[in-house]
């Protein structure tokens, strides 16, 4: 992350800066890079060295439901966001990734991701006046 974010602040650099009055095109570069830089010291800082007399744990198994939930459910944003709009395509990556958690019911994925299509209508498309349709056919 820290190399990440020195990139990051070094490329944004090149472009014009700005304030954060008048922002230029790199005052987002080198302000994610500096939220970067900041998270990866914090990250250095608060890390531990092993305990050498500490017994070791066996490792635990990947969580192949979670991932492929949440690969599916990207795959279905993608194709439905296309054919279908904005609605339909986050209903479908809410519902498809909340189902790769274990202790998630159908019913409870059902509900998260009524509201998020609730929170995207009135974020996404009515304050930000985004260009992508809440519902089109094909």
């Amino acid at each position: 992350m820290l190399v990440l974010g020195l990139g990051s602040i070094y490329a944004g650099l090149g472009y014009n800066v700005g304030s954060l009055s008048h922002m230029g095109s790199g005052f987002f570069p080198v302000a994610v890079g500096t939220v970067l830089v900041l998270c990866g010291l914090a990250i250095a800082f608060s890390a531990k060295a092993p305990d050498p007399h500490a017994t070791a744990q066996p490792a635990l198994r990947p969580e192949w439901r979670a991932w492929c939930c949440i690969v599916m459910g990207i795959a279905a944003f993608v194709v439905l966001g296309r054919y279908g709009g904005l609605l339909p395509a986050t209903f479908a990556i809410v519902f498809i990734s909340a189902l790769g958690d274990r202790d998630n019911t159908w019913v409870s994925a059902l509900i998260l991701a009524a509201a998020m299509c609730a929170i995207c209508t009135v974020v996404f498309w009515w304050a930000l006046k985004l260009q992508f349709p809440l519902l089109s056919w094909g």
